[in-house]
């Protein structure tokens, strides 16, 4: 099977750029042919660029006529769309539509639904615009990029694509890595019958950890979405001692750095590399997440796994989902630092629970998120947009 993968990198793609190479090296590993066209959005850094960025994110003629070439002369048999925003755009779509290609998509965030592609906006959970064909409010809260300009050209690019019905009819089926994410895609309009679950995966099996380090950690930007606020406080209220080691960079860095100089047992160590930070987790006795948004998934929720790290979790999105509560970790209330504060001393409490937790997090991992077990539920789901897209052409004859 040839297939090509498409994808606009920004900046804070790292979970998406993991599942692109990830699959694309899983692919050609078993004999597939891969072509990949790839965009980058690291040169949007100004407001005014981001906006002329967004006006052209519409439809870009230069993005069809090169995707349109490469048809031509790779001849795919799948079109596989990560992401499109805002450099491609969906022109993309289009490009495979016209050639026949039948297309599969990604859904790695809810752009499609919502302008900021978080669903969060002032500290919670926001849904205004999943419930307009014109996603006005976004442009009200500047919540692209904190410009009302750009924030209104991204906003007329999903309204000019909802009302045009490009979603429903270029794409053959939709991915989402989990059924929450299902789920809200649904209650946003989009055909149940064409989104197939497929979790994300580790490419490369880490092994089990040990665990020894006897240390909570965090892992991911530093970001007010990501619940910096309500893990910080949590650790000023534990009664017990337990380190806590912070990974990330990000807004919010600042605040982390203030906090890791007045409370004894937080350390901020900053960015570090994949490799890096899977040392951590196989010395780490927890993870904490302890986000305040929706994820469509949690890609470090499963790194952890992959090493045997219990999860703690906020009971909200897909988290709920992928932590089971008990058994591959605990859940606690999203955005109450005295819930989380008393989940880290109910783990450190009860060294046998946790220890099964342990063993049951590396299960999950082995079952549901190795390279085997995803590359048939990808090759499903790329048959049955071919076969769609056969009874489609039968049909138009």
């Amino acid at each position: 099977m040839r297939i090509v993968m498409i994808h606009n990198r920004y900046q804070q793609s790292g979970g998406e750029d993991h599942v692109l190479r990830a699959e694309t090296e899983l692919l050609r590993a078993r004999g597939h042919e891969v072509e990949s066209v790839e965009e980058n959005n690291d040169a949007i850094v100004r407001w005014t660029a981001a906006a002329k960025a967004a006006i052209d994110c519409v439809y870009s003629f230069a993005s069809a006529r090169s995707l349109g070439k490469l048809i031509d002369d790779f001849r795919p048999d799948v079109a596989h769309i990560h992401n499109f925003f805002p450099r491609l755009s969906p022109s993309v779509h289009y490009a495979c539509h016209q050639a026949g290609v039948p297309v599969v998509q990604t859904l790695h965030n809810y752009r499609l639904l919502c302008p900021g592609a978080t669903l969060f906006r002032e500290g919670k959970v926001c849904e205004d615009c999943t419930r307009t064909m014109v996603p006005w409010p976004a442009i009200a809260h500047a919540c692209y990029r904190d410009s009302r300009t750009a924030s209104a050209a991204v906003a007329n690019m999903l309204a000019i694509h909802r009302a045009v019905g490009t979603w429903t009819r270029t794409v053959s089926r939709f991915i989402t890595p989990t059924e929450f994410a299902r789920n809200k895609f649904i209650e946003g309009g989009l055909p149940a019958g064409r989104i197939a679950v497929k979790a994300n995966f580790l490419s490369q099996d880490p092994g089990m950890g040990t665990g020894n380090g006897n240390y909570a950690l965090f892992v991911g930007r530093l970001s007010q979405e990501k619940g910096l606020d309500t893990l910080l406080d949590a650790w000023r209220q534990l009664k017990a001692r337990v380190p806590l080691k912070i990974v990330g960079e990000g807004p919010l860095a600042p605040m982390v750095k203030q906090a890791a100089a007045a409370l004894p047992d937080v350390q901020w160590l900053g960015p570090r590399n994949h490799e890096e930070v899977l040392r951590l987790m196989a010395d780490a006795a927890l993870l904490v997440i302890p986000n305040h948004s929706y994820e469509t998934f949690g890609m470090v929720a499963m790194e952890a796994f992959a090493v045997g790290l219990p999860v703690l979790a906020s009971r909200l999105g897909a988290l709920a989902e992928l932590v089971r509560d008990g058994v591959t970790g605990k859940l606690f209330a999203a955005g109450s630092s005295e819930a989380l504060a008393a989940t880290v001393e109910w783990a450190i409490t009860y060294p046998d629970e946790l220890g099964a937790m342990r063993r049951n997090a590396r299960l999950e991992f082995e079952s549901r998120y190795t390279a085997d077990a995803n590359y048939s539920q990808l090759i499903r789901i790329y048959e049955s947009a071919r076969g769609d897209n056969r009874a489609r052409k039968s049909e138009a004859k």
